[in-house]
């Protein structure tokens, strides 16, 4: 099967099952040092198929000043999807006898310092989905950083795509709603520690059962509604 056909069936895959961006980035152009997967298996599997799945908009709006059960379930929901979708792409490159490892959607390794197995954020920015927010976050042109992310690693050579050459602009939504002042002019002074910090005292006053807030999420739509 042709390169171009394997690309196009996957790409349908993905979307028959939900995504609503799919992109390849390039291992070897990234920086890949603080990833917590074997060296071997980064070389082994050069090509990364980065999906994202549209977190419902309504939720999002139905969202007070901070986290709660309704958008906690939706954010398991859609982590769930993107493992699902994740795992039948799998199937599929190893069904065309191409070897391949999807990434969980949201799964810490190590807590002490945040770090999963890989970036999924990094990779998609690669892949020319999108940008790095003032909210430290992927941010697309269509759908803001109103979407989470998934990657499968795989050795199938698809054509990477291209980082886009753009940023937030005057926008700033972000930075006035941001619960723990966390959000700064500039993606690289984003404060992660005064974030997690108010990701646990969520936790601790039970709005939610995990570190999770949505409010600088909601006040990035994009340009569609």
């Amino acid at each position: 099967m042709s390169l171009i056909r394997l690309r196009t069936e996957l790409e349908s895959l993905a979307r028959t099952r939900g995504a609503a961006l799919i992109g390849v980035a390039d291992l070897r152009k990234i920086r890949t040092d603080d990833f917590i997967l074997p060296r071997n298996t980064l070389d082994r599997l050069p090509y990364a198929i980065t999906l994202a799945v549209r977190l419902a908009r309504e939720i999002l709006d139905a969202l007070p000043d901070h986290p709660d059960l309704l958008y906690e379930h939706h954010y398991r929901q859609v982590n769930f999807t993107l493992d699902r979708i994740a795992l039948d792409i799998t199937i599929w490159l190893q069904h065309n006898d191409y070897r391949a490892l999807p990434v969980p959607a949201s799964q810490i390794v190590d807590w002490q310092n945040q770090r999963a197995h890989l970036s999924h954020k990094r990779i998609a920015i690669e892949a020319g989905l999108g940008w790095l927010g003032r909210n430290n976050l992927l941010v697309t042109p269509e759908y803001g950083a109103q979407v989470r992310l998934v990657t499968i690693l795989t050795d199938l050579e698809l054509e990477p795509g291209t980082p886009l050459n753009r940023n937030c602009g005057e926008c700033r939504n972000c930075i006035s709603v941001c619960p723990a002042g966390a959000i700064r002019e500039k993606p690289e002074d984003f404060d992660h520690q005064a974030c997690f910090e108010k990701l646990r005292e969520f936790q601790c006053q039970h709005f939610v059962h995990q570190f999770i807030c949505g409010l600088c999420v909601r006040a990035c739509p994009g340009s569609r509604d």
